[in-house]
């Protein structure tokens, strides 16, 4: 006999995986502030933006994981993960790019993409809908560039460890660039799906 597993959702708020969340939330300022220090005379501490991020990605995977296992799936949880992943997306972008680490093109093609998710989001909210969940393409995307921007901070020096550095970033931003989109059109088809079913429904 199949035995299927049941996820139950709750509404409170100070969940583990909550505070998880909200702990990620609370580094993304700290981040910017580490990243964007030499720019403003001030010493470079990319080790400790190194730290911070490196924290983001484990917390990132034991929210999600706690809150299956512990059946503390929760509204504020599916607002909040989605929201640190994008906000350390969107300040790593800005952080990187500002000290010319990124390439004004990679910064603008992984923009251009939030700004169609934003479309997305207002249509389906006109509609009546929630915000699509975070797919499995998404998840991905945003591990490989979680990977890439360590990497390509770690490359902006000098030495054997920095050219490594700046290969295995380089990598890790293509495949998360090519994802990103991949999970993007994804979500448009998902809405275009759900507009279409309730445009023929009335």
């Amino acid at each position: 006999m199949e035995v299927q597993e049941t996820r139950v959702q709750t509404d409170r708020v100070l969940t583990i995986p909550n505070v998880l969340s909200m702990a990620r939330l609370v580094g993304v300022p700290v981040f910017l502030w580490l990243i964007l220090r030499p720019e403003f005379g001030g010493p470079k501490s990319d080790g400790w933006a190194l730290l911070v991020l490196a924290f983001s990605g484990v917390s990132d995977y034991l929210d999600g994981k706690l809150a299956r296992r512990w059946n503390q799936i929760s509204s504020l949880g599916r607002l909040l993960d989605p929201a640190a992943d994008r906000l350390y997306v969107l300040t790593t972008l800005l952080g990187l790019t500002w000290r010319e680490i990124l390439p004004l093109w990679l910064t603008g093609l992984l923009l251009a993409r939030e700004l169609m998710l934003l479309v997305m989001v207002g249509i389906l909210r006109r509609h009546g809908y929630p915000p699509p969940q975070v797919n499995f393409l998404g998840k991905a995307a945003t591990f490989n560039l979680m990977y890439a921007f360590p990497l390509l901070l770690l490359s902006d020096g000098n030495g054997w460890i920095a050219s490594l550095a700046a290969i295995f970033g380089w990598a890790f931003a293509g495949w998360g660039t090519t994802l990103y989109w991949w999970a993007g059109v994804l979500y448009v088809v998902q809405v275009r799906r759900l507009v279409r079913a309730d445009t023929m429904a009335d």
